[in-house]
């Protein structure tokens, strides 16, 4: 059985814990350090020792240093985790600190998103170690008003949805962030709906509940095992190929459009299915 590796994983929430995220990581051979600093516990000052660094959610801006000041803290380790290129994973407000931490933006949503929904993904998701294998249009869970309005320079979009753009990009050779939530529980969801009512009273909260329930198999079926990737990525990351072409300052971000209609969708899903046979395929 192959030896854990240490993750450190930053929870700026109580109510965005880990979750079955944390349970994912765990069984694929993973330890986690695990630090919740709007407990007061004390984040690293550097990554060393560590061989992934997981950053969560939370109900504050990605620039809100004055209600969570060890937010500076957790973006300069982001950026350490790019420039190191160690394995990153930032989730919903992880993803967009780390948005933030390597030269992008956060704007609030022109269309809030709230529970279960489908993203679609990019075609250069078809060569990510940690989204080539996912379905085209993977569920996930929604609770935002904030989204990345600019990826960071170099940075690859990986999967879009018609109302917040920008839901998941890879920045360096090793940092991806989801603008959505995989770790949620039906108990989490309703605990956020019980939250933020006074911001739905114009939902179908009812619906969004229900459909959030409903979905969380296929979540769970869908997102463990890339949680399983990231952590070989993160026991091995030499075998992810080195980001070719510019430095990641000079390189542009990738603009393809998102796989939505039904057509591309399957001659998307036939490229795949011929990629992974390889040359030699049939």
């Amino acid at each position: 059985m192959a030896a854990a590796i240490r993750i450190l994983v930053i929870e700026n929430d109580d109510t965005a814990p880990l979750a079955r995220l944390g349970d994912w990581l765990t069984d694929a051979g993973a330890e986690l350090d695990l630090r919740r600093p709007q407990a007061g516990d004390p984040l690293p000052d550097e990554l060393s020792g560590y061989a992934a660094l997981v950053v969560m959610g939370g109900t504050m801006n990605a620039y809100a240093d004055q209600a969570a000041p060890w937010l500076p803290q957790v973006r300069a380790l982001l950026a350490a985790a790019v420039s190191a290129e160690l394995p990153t994973l930032g989730v919903c407000l992880g993803a967009q600190l780390l948005a933030v931490a390597t030269g992008g933006r956060v704007s609030l949503d022109s269309a809030p998103q709230y529970g279960a929904q489908l993203v679609a993904k990019r075609q250069a998701a078809a060569t990510d170690p940690l989204f080539a294998e996912l379905p085209i249009t993977p569920d996930v869970v929604h609770w935002h008003t904030d989204e990345v309005s600019q990826l960071p320079p170099g940075a690859v979009q990986l999967a879009a949805a018609p109302d917040c753009e920008q839901q998941a990009f890879r920045v360096g050779r090793l940092a991806w962030g989801i603008q959505f939530h995989i770790e949620t529980t039906p108990e989490i969801v309703r605990a956020w709906a019980a939250d933020t009512a006074a911001e739905l009273v114009d939902y179908d909260l009812d619906g969004i509940l229900s459909r959030c329930v409903a979905a969380h198999p296929d979540i769970a079926e869908t997102w463990a095992p890339f949680a399983a990737r990231f952590v070989e990525v993160a026991r091995n990351p030499a075998a992810v190929p080195a980001t070719r072409g510019l430095p990641l300052a000079s390189r542009p971000t990738s603009t393809a459009a998102p796989i939505t209609d039904p057509a591309a969708i399957r001659a998307a899903l036939a490229a795949e299915l011929q990629a992974a046979r390889g040359p030699h395929g049939r």
